[in-house]
């Protein structure tokens, strides 16, 4: 078999691509998972589980079963589903063996799991357990994830001016890991840090250009989150009926292709 198709599904799931659509097909239980990471950054949650189960059943036990627990626990907090993905990510802890990328994967996910709920101290204390486990591990990937986590933890605090230094830090983790989609989604965090610290003008600027890359790339579940954060704080460049179009129109794709939203 040709190794085309594994470095195709990095491309778009980690990678410079991750619009295209539709995905090569996947010949192993890894394969599965990096599809199941790219379907489900375009919003394609029926397709994403559908990988995610078929690398189950090759993969029951150990770090990529891990890793599949806690990429389900992510889909269902990206639909605001927070109490309920604490369970996969906790199985997703306790398949990862404590070390490497799976492990940190899960801390995080448990972290912003807590963080959802309003557990803010053990999502702290779980913040902190994933940043020991990225200090023995090469895991640029989940040190970005934690960048992000901590500057929404520390925005649900009232910190602004620590949210916008952590999500600093993740713009400049994701522009070393090369992947548009960690990179939009540090802009959308730090959209954000900004607007929680008071600099409306700041979070205006970044918001449009990460909107902008949204729809170059094909990322509909961050069109969706940056498009609310600009219904909030106003657009320089669109109406506000306009900004509200693009984020409904972006729930509505998640909604056709699998995703159930919490609040809707």
């Amino acid at each position: 078999m040709s190794n085309a198709a594994p470095v195709e599904l990095t491309d778009v799931a980690f990678g410079r691509h991750p619009g295209r659509w539709p995905l090569p097909p996947a010949h192993s239980a890894g394969e599965h998972w990096l599809r199941a990471v790219a379907a489900a950054g375009q919003g394609r949650y029926a397709s994403a589980l559908t990988d995610l189960d078929c690398l189950l059943r090759a993969t029951a036990e150990g770090p990529l079963a891990s890793l599949a627990h806690s990429t389900r626990a992510s889909f269902l907090r990206q639909l605001g589903w927070h109490d309920t993905a604490r369970g996969y990510d906790g199985r997703g802890w306790a398949l990862s063996g404590g070390a490497g990328e799976a492990a940190a994967d899960a801390l995080i996910g448990l972290a912003a799991d807590a963080l959802g709920v309003g557990r803010f101290a053990a999502s702290a204390r779980a913040l902190a357990r994933a940043a020991d486990v990225i200090c023995t591990a090469d895991a640029p990937r989940p040190a970005v994830r934690l960048a992000w986590v901590s500057a929404e933890l520390s925005m649900v605090r009232g910190d602004g001016v620590g949210a916008v230094t952590f999500a600093q830090q993740a713009v400049g983790r994701a522009e070393a890991l090369g992947s548009t989609r960690h990179a939009v989604k540090s802009a959308v965090v730090l959209a954000a840090a900004h607007c929680s610290a008071g600099d409306l003008e700041a979070s205006r600027r970044v918001a449009e250009a990460a909107l902008a890359a949204t729809e170059e790339s094909g990322l509909v579940p961050l069109r969706w989150a940056v498009a609310s954060l600009l219904a909030d704080i106003g657009s320089d460049t669109r109406t506000k009926a306009q900004v509200t179009a693009v984020r409904d129109d972006a729930a509505a794709a998640v909604s056709r292709w699998g995703g159930v939203w919490r609040s809707r």
